[in-house]
């Protein structure tokens, strides 16, 4: 309020200072305009003499006129007189002579007259003319100054008057303010009432508040001597640790940008390796047609290299891809964390090396393409300038890579670039997009006056006309693409250099990406210990029962599974002896055949069909193998004798064996039921072993942990005794500086209510 009232105060002295000079300012102008219509009477005045002085030539004109009608008409009476005596004399001589004496000193003297009154007619008629061309030119001069002082008086009376009306309103808007102020005055003194009221009110409160603050600080001071060992805010190495403050909304939209990125970078992809291809299969038809002659060396290498693009344009949308999925919600995004755009800075790096590999190929084309016969002088003309515009592509992507490998800076070599400068290198990647775009379009406005002039050869083909057809619309896609790519960068530069680095605010270098990488691992165990303090816990359990009931699990499931694994291993043998029985059935009955066979034999012939029966054994055995081969058993059969010795010393045999293989069989049995059983005693004791691994490794972190916890604990302790002090510090200060704005507003309200006094005893005395 106080500031207020002196600013008023001011206001109205300017306002009189104002005033005090449009006053002498009009007492001039009122003097000079008195000086004007002076001198525009006394003017007035000289045009009348200078009329009547006219007037009067005017008479004595025509007054010599009248005497001059009058001496001509006396000439003609004269001439017509001597005509008469001319006639007479021829009567006489003598009278001729008489009177030619007389006649020639009548018209000697009536020449002389006659003289005298044509030069003094001649100098009236001079005089005359001169005093007409004198009044003439002095009228014509009177009228201009006449004009002049009229427009003149014009405007003096017009600046009287906006200065009258002026001053009428710069008094009646004084006497407005002085109503205003000193309303004011008496609003302020009530205020002033008010502020005394609450400074008093504002002492006891302060009183209170040191009160409470100095048992407050005493109990701080007592914690932190006690518990906060260690600051880690004052070093910058320490403090890189520190998590920062999450933001979600910035990281949302930092991805969608970062999409909206990925979108334009996929475009401008597909147009570049559009606009390539396109190239290469201009450079195949044009100026020579690969397919009916051979084409130079040149454009054989420019082709070759052209067809390439793919393996440099593609990894720029991959890098993109990349950085994407890099930048999510849950992580913090700035540059020093940003290592994908490294990747990205690489691939963008080759393919700049490709455009340098290709641009001197692209050069002598167009200009081997110009020194060819088909290539007008427009048409050359316009090749030049598509040579001038691959200069200008190239070194737009130098620019672009080199500001683009600056941001990537950061996550590298944080001392390449000062925190100072990314804004400007922010400024100058939309700048460099901006000529992109410009470049780009320069290129489609040229290439489609190329080829309207390349329609016009006479060897052009609907191949040369459709290739030139793309190369415009992969131009045109290039030049949307890059036009948006500029316009998106642009609208959203303020985003991009608000906050890309989470070091201190008076930093001038990035934090080391080591650092960054151990904040982000910190911020994650951050995230997870809050996501495991939201969890709902279950009820507990006595620590023996919940020790008994692991075991009896850990058993269970250890027996659960051997019995699972014999069951399987009993399926698979049970199996196995199907497979056996059904082999042994088939061998069986091929025994009984074969049996029945030789006893038919023996009764047939015992002594004279010998050789029969020897060809019958040879046919039978190989029977007997094939059936074995599908069984997938082979076993020789053994030839029988005639004999019953031999039957009976087979069938002791063939029971040794079958008792034999049934003891073997059970044995086998035991000896897979005892190896099945240690098996699963073996798996459980490792499985035990593990688990007790386990619960070692998880009481040394949890160990670790609690140590980290009472040392964070301690630098808290530390920090907020520091923070305490530095609070009470504050407090005493706005303290004292509330006590100084109040004196300053008690002086301002007296220093108001002299000046408004003052200003009410000059209004009066006015």
């Amino acid at each position: 309020m106080a500031a207020g009232a002196a600013e008023l105060q001011g206001k109205y002295q300017k306002l009189a200072q104002e005033y005090s000079k449009l006053r002498a300012q009009n007492q001039v102008l009122k003097k000079g305009v008195v000086d004007e219509q002076a001198n525009s009477a006394s003017l007035k005045e000289q045009l009348k003499m200078k009329d009547q002085s006219l007037r009067k030539l005017q008479q004595e004109m025509d007054s010599l006129t009248f005497r001059n009608q009058q001496l001509a008409k006396r000439v003609e009476l004269l001439q017509d007189e001597l005509a008469l005596s001319e006639a007479r004399g021829k009567k006489s001589k003598k009278s001729v002579e008489s009177s030619s004496q007389l006649s020639q000193e009548q018209k000697s003297v009536f020449n002389e007259d006659l003289q005298k009154k044509i030069e003094e007619n001649e100098r009236l008629h001079i005089l005359f003319f001169e005093a007409d061309e004198q009044h003439k030119r002095l009228e014509a001069e009177l009228r201009t100054r006449l004009e002049v002082l009229e427009i003149d008086a014009a405007q003096h009376q017009a600046v009287v008057d906006s200065l009258t009306k002026k001053y009428t309103d710069a008094i009646e808007k004084l006497q407005n303010d002085k109503a205003k102020l000193e309303i004011k005055s008496q609003t302020l003194e009530r205020e002033a009432k008010d502020c005394r009221l609450r400074t008093e009110e504002c002492q006891q409160q302060l009183k209170n508040l040191q009160a409470a603050l100095g048992s407050r600080l005493e109990e701080s001071l007592c914690i932190i001597n006690e518990k906060v060992p260690f600051n880690d805010t004052r070093s910058n190495r320490y403090n890189a640790l520190n998590v920062p403050l999450h933001n979600r909304r910035y990281q949302l939209k930092l991805r969608d940008l970062a999409g909206k990125a990925l979108a334009f970078v996929q475009e401008l992809v597909t147009a570049l390796l559009n606009f390539h291809t396109y190239t290469e299969q201009k450079v195949q038809i044009f100026p020579i047609d690969s397919a009916t002659d051979t084409i130079s060396p040149l454009n054989q290498k420019f082709s070759q290299y052209l067809h390439e693009n793919a393996s440099y344009v593609r990894p720029l949308e991959e890098g993109m891809l990349h950085l994407f999925e890099s930048i999510t919600e849950d992580t913090v995004t700035v540059l020093e964390t940003t290592v994908k755009l490294k990747a990205f800075s690489e691939h963008l790096a080759s393919y700049l090396c490709f455009l340098r590999k290709i641009l001197p190929y692209q050069l002598k084309s167009l200009e081997e393409e110009c020194e060819s016969s088909l290539c007008t002088a427009a048409l050359r003309a316009r090749n030049m300038e598509l040579h001038r515009d691959m200069k200008r592509l190239t070194a737009v992507f130098e620019k672009l890579h080199t500001y683009v490998s600056l941001l990537a800076l950061p996550s590298t070599k944080p001392e390449g670039l000062l925190r100072t400068n990314y804004n400007f290198v922010f400024t100058n990647i939309a700048a460099t997009l901006h000529g992109f775009h410009d470049v780009l379009k320069d290129i489609s406005k040229h290439y489609s006056q190329k080829a309207t002039l390349e329609q016009d050869v006479p060897t052009a083909t609907q191949k040369l006309i459709t290739t030139n057809d793309c190369i415009l619309s992969s131009v045109a896609a290039l030049t949307n693409g890059a036009g948006k790519i500029a316009s998106f960068f642009s609208n959203n530069l303020d985003h991009f250099t608000a906050s890309l680095s989470y070091g201190p605010k008076g930093g001038t270098e990035f934090i080391n990406p080591l650092s960054a990488e151990c904040m982000l691992q910190y911020k994650k165990k951050a995230a997870a210990y809050m996501k495991s303090l939201k969890k709902p816990c279950a009820d507990s359990v006595p620590y023996e029962e919940a020790l008994a009931n692991r075991r009896v699990l850990l058993s269970s499931t250890e027996s659960r599974e051997g019995l699972a694994q014999q069951v399987q291993q009993s399926l698979e043998k049970i199996a196995k002896l199907e497979q056996e029985k059904e082999h042994w059935m088939l061998e069986a009955q091929l025994a009984k055949i074969k049996l029945e066979k030789e006893n038919q034999k023996l009764k047939n012939s015992l002594s004279g069909h010998l050789t029969e029966t020897i060809q019958d054994h040879s046919i039978l055995p190989n029977v007997t193998e094939q059936k074995k081969e599908n069984t997938e058993k082979k076993e020789p059969i053994k030839s029988t004798s005639l004999a019953p010795d031999v039957e009976s010393r087979e069938d002791l045999i063939k029971s040794h064996y079958m008792a034999r293989i049934a003891e073997l069989t059970s044995h086998l049995q035991l000896a897979d039921s005892k190896s099945v059983h240690f098996h699963a005693e073996c798996r459980a004791l490792a499985k035990r072993l593990s688990l007790a691994e386990k619960s070692k490794e998880s009481l040394t972190e949890e160990l670790k942990v609690a140590s980290q916890n009472i040392s964070r604990l301690q630098d808290e302790l530390m920090t907020t005794k520091r923070s305490y002090e530095d609070q009470l510090s504050m407090m005493s200060d706005h303290l004292c500086s509330m006590n100084e704005t109040l004196t300053k507003q008690r002086e301002e309200i007296d220093t108001l209510k002299m000046a408004s006094k003052g200003n009410s005893k000059k209004n009066k005395s006015r």
